[in-house]
């Protein structure tokens, strides 16, 4: 899969079979959307393109209104390419890009930057400034300079119910991790490379490996059983933290610390994933240190019982990323 930031000069793209959104969390609906996408390519002998955007829209129009994030790009990135994607565009939204009219957009975008010619768009798509452009005048466009259209419906879960990033972040937020997964189709996982801490846990008794999280407002947040995948052949049981460790740290750090059970050694460097299974607890200020090491203690105890009680906890399989 080859990844784009920013539109690619139209002479290193074929035309392409094109989908256009947020992907965020490439939930079950995603994962149809881009199936359909993937069977019209293919009948088209087409590759398949994807747009996505950098920062999420509502971050830069609305940051105080602006949804949480489901998924790092680099997980959203590596999710897109097992669903069969051969290219991704990550446009950086900004305010030359928002201010694009709804034929602008396609004139610049789909015809002249992508060379689209056929072109999916979910049941909530709208494109162009103040959002005016919808799928009645990208079907206009489409005649006019001579690409196809179609419209994906409201993909429904098992126990009905709409399956949308929005819905997902919910489930989240909540702590209803087994409700995410099943909205999900996958794992909940953040991946990226360990990088040194305060080296605080070391001094705790519960040594972490640290991955930076690239923005303050994940809709995950506290303390979990985990798997790690990526420093041995299979998963590693252990504990993950992703929060802002408010009784360590007052900077606004997001950071994601993964203590691993019963193992040692150098990580530093690697790239790794982090698999959530079950929340344990929210995220809590403690006094001193000596109050964070006893919270600490009893979320080793209960990781012990959970895997005690859960030896054939499904995981995923660790895919191979580029680094």
């Amino acid at each position: 899969m080859r990844v784009f930031m920013g539109l690619p000069n139209a002479e290193s793209c074929s035309p392409c079979a094109l989908t256009i959104g947020n992907f965020d969390g490439v939930h079950r609906g995603h994962q149809a959307l881009l199936a359909r996408v993937r069977e019209a390519a293919n009948a088209r002998a087409l590759p398949v393109c994807v747009i996505t955007f950098e920062l999420h829209p509502r971050e830069f129009l609305d940051p105080a209104s602006a949804p949480p994030r489901i998924a790092m790009l680099r997980d959203k990135l590596e999710a897109l390419r097992l669903n069969g994607v051969d290219r991704v565009v990550v446009e950086h939204f900004n305010h030359t890009f928002a201010s694009q009219s709804p034929a602008e957009f396609v004139e610049h975008i789909i015809v002249n930057g992508l060379r689209a010619r056929w072109v999916m768009i979910g049941d909530d798509f709208r494109y162009g400034a103040a959002r005016a452009g919808d799928f009645l005048s990208l079907k206009a466009a489409g005649v006019q300079y001579g690409f196809e259209v179609e419209q994906m419906p409201t993909i429904e879960g098992p126990s009905g119910g709409r399956i949308s990033s929005s819905a997902v972040r919910a489930l989240l937020i909540s702590g209803d991790l087994a409700a995410a997964r099943n909205a999900l189709g996958k794992a909940i996982v953040i991946s990226g490379h360990v990088v040194h801490g305060m080296k605080l846990g070391r001094n705790l008794g519960c040594p972490t490996l640290n991955l930076s999280i690239s923005h303050k407002r994940p809709a995950l947040t506290g303390i979990f059983t985990a798997h790690v995948h990526g420093i041995e052949i299979g998963p590693l049981p252990g504990i993950a933290s992703l929060g802002w460790r408010p009784t360590v740290d007052n900077s606004g750090r997001m950071l994601l610390e993964m203590h691993v059970l019963d193992w040692s050694g150098d990580a530093y460097g690697k790239l790794v994933r982090v698999e959530f299974l079950e929340k344990l607890r929210d995220e809590q200020k403690f006094l001193d240190l000596e109050e964070l090491a006893q919270a600490i203690s009893r979320d080793i105890v209960k990781a012990r019982e959970y895997f005690t009680k859960k030896p054939d906890q499904t995981t995923v399989s660790s895919p191979h990323y580029a680094t």
